[in-house]
């Protein structure tokens, strides 16, 4: 596989870390990954993903879309060590997923914002850092910085429940961030949002992506928030989820909301959409 890492010989944390610093290197390798959920035995088993084979470089960012139950999230799970595969491989910079997240190489941004009611908004972002054990002076600093990123710095004493619902998202990036990962899995983080909101988040989301040169890995059933994103769109067939097809997208960077009426837009979008076509 031109450019990927010697992924059958993990590397230790200090090669891993060189290895990451090297643009457009193959950071996370999916290898024949299939999961497999077994109940009680009253309906038998449940594929959830079959032979997934992708590579994302360095820098990526990268949406999958599909129908619901096609795996998108189970393959985010897998990624960040929370559900096992049941068969195939999973690589990040050579380290395996569980040796990844020991590592803190990845954040994660889920559906809902999961803030704490009775932390400030200050003391949301800093849980992450407090269970790092860093010392004060650094996470006063750190949360500082997250919170100036996310545009939420004036709000850093209010509670969760005085923030609208873009705003809470946007105190999730800011926790995800918080550790510095060098990964930041999104699961379907504007999926409860209205237009308006989403839209500007998503002007959001790619100027953090460009501050901060993280790789984005973006689940959402959304297509046209896949193509404006995105660097490339996997499609993901219905159950069991398979990689049907991965489009390129070639909008240039940066980009605005006015390329969402250009042909070019379009015809992307009908191209993934056309991703489904015949599974």
């Amino acid at each position: 596989m031109a450019d990927a890492y010697e992924i059958k010989q993990p590397e230790n944390g200090e090669q891993a870390a060189a290895a990451d610093s090297q643009p457009s290197k193959i950071q996370i390798v999916i290898q024949n990954l299939s999961v497999i959920y077994k109940d009680d035995g009253t309906r038998g088993e449940t594929v959830a993903l079959q032979d997934v084979n992708l590579d994302i470089k360095k820098g990526e960012f990268v949406s999958l879309v599909g129908p619901s139950g096609c795996g998108k999230t189970t393959l985010l799970r897998v990624i960040a060590d929370l559900i096992p595969a049941t068969s195939g491989d999973v690589f990040i910079s050579g380290l395996t997923p569980r040796e990844a997240r020991l590592e803190k190489r990845f954040g994660i941004v889920f559906q809902n914002p999961v803030l704490m009611d009775w932390r400030t908004i200050r003391r949301n972002v800093c849980l992450p850092l407090e269970l790092l054990k860093l010392p004060k002076p650094q996470r006063t600093k750190k949360v500082t910085e997250m919170l100036e990123l996310v545009g939420l710095q004036e709000f850093g004493h209010h509670y969760p429940r005085e923030l609208s619902g873009g705003m809470q998202q946007r105190v999730g990036i800011a926790r995800a961030l918080a550790i510095d990962p060098r990964i930041l899995l999104m699961d379907e983080p504007f999926s409860a949002l209205d237009e308006f909101t989403k839209e500007k988040l998503h002007e959001d989301l790619l100027r953090i992506w460009r501050q901060t040169n993280k790789t984005v890995i973006f689940v959402t059933h959304n297509i046209q928030e896949a193509v404006f994103l995105s660097d490339r769109v996997v499609v993901f067939s219905p159950h069991p989820g398979r990689v049907t097809s991965v489009v390129n997208i070639t909008i240039p960077r940066p980009r605005t909301l006015s390329m969402k009426n250009t042909v070019e837009f379009t015809e992307l979008v009908a191209k993934v959409r056309n991703g489904f076509v015949g599974v």
